[in-house]
């Protein structure tokens, strides 16, 4: 049996389509697909989609021993019990916009990209006038973050799933711009709000990473390119909402 018939045969028996379990394993469709027709042999998400499956994910990559592992066959799998550590946090305050702060509370603006009267296109990030979230001072205390550094901004596009979903927000940290390889960092780039993983290059020149990196590959900038194409780090990311 090739990969090909154990990856289908797992996905069946799991009773999942080939979109649901790429969506679950945060690939694209073609990916399974492309496994699932044999012109794939190999893949670095073998193993995520071995637990989706729920099989073992050495019986899947090369067929040895049985898609159950190491798990004696009709053993009886006695469930375990599951102590929860969640903490009562106490009760949950219900507010709006028009709700005044309280003492410990401040409000964070947002990060827009604006039309110039310029036309033809032409952005540039500017503080939106109007929305803002509010934030606890304890919180931002803990992530070192100054009350008048913090900005928030919204994700858009799929560069940054499935970690950061379209429509996500972020908060900024614009006191903090020197770049620590790996983390994540707010850009203006030429009038576009990005949010990208950040490398730096020998030169002073940055590399920006993707979370979604089969649609979204690498992109390398000298420190001339950076000035050329008004790359500039807004700040790094030090808090981030989804809703799925």
């Amino acid at each position: 049996m090739e990969l090909k018939d154990r990856l289908k045969r797992a996905r069946k028996n799991a009773g999942l389509t080939q979109v649901e379990l790429a969506e679950r394993a945060g690939i694209k469709q073609a990916s399974v697909s492309e496994i699932e027709r044999g012109l794939t042999r190999t893949s670095g998400h073998l193993i995520k989609l071995a637990q989706i499956c729920g099989v073992d994910p050495v019986w899947l990559a090369d067929g040895t021993g049985t898609p159950e592992g190491n798990r004696p066959p009709h053993a009886s799998i006695t469930p375990s019990t599951i102590e929860s550590n969640a903490v009562l946090l106490g009760p949950l305050d219900v507010w709006d916009d028009d709700t005044p702060l309280d003492d410990d509370e401040v409000y964070v603006p947002f990060l827009k990209e604006v039309e110039l009267s310029a036309g033809a296109g032409i952005t540039a990030v500017e503080q939106s006038p109007k929305q803002k979230l509010r934030f606890g001072k304890a919180t931002l205390r803990r992530q070192g973050v100054q009350p008048s550094d913090a900005v928030c901004v919204s994700v858009s596009g799929n560069s940054m799933e499935p970690v950061l979903p379209h429509g996500s927000t972020v908060g900024v940290d614009r006191g903090c711009t020197n770049i620590t390889d790996g983390k994540m960092y707010a850009l203006d780039h030429g009038g576009q709000l990005r949010v990208k993983t950040l490398y730096r290059l020998a030169g002073g020149g940055i590399r920006m990473r993707s979370f979604n990196r089969d649609e979204h590959p690498d992109e390398e900038y000298t420190i001339q390119e950076m000035l050329q194409k008004e790359i500039v780090v807004l700040g790094k990311v030090f808090w981030s909402s989804a809703l799925w």
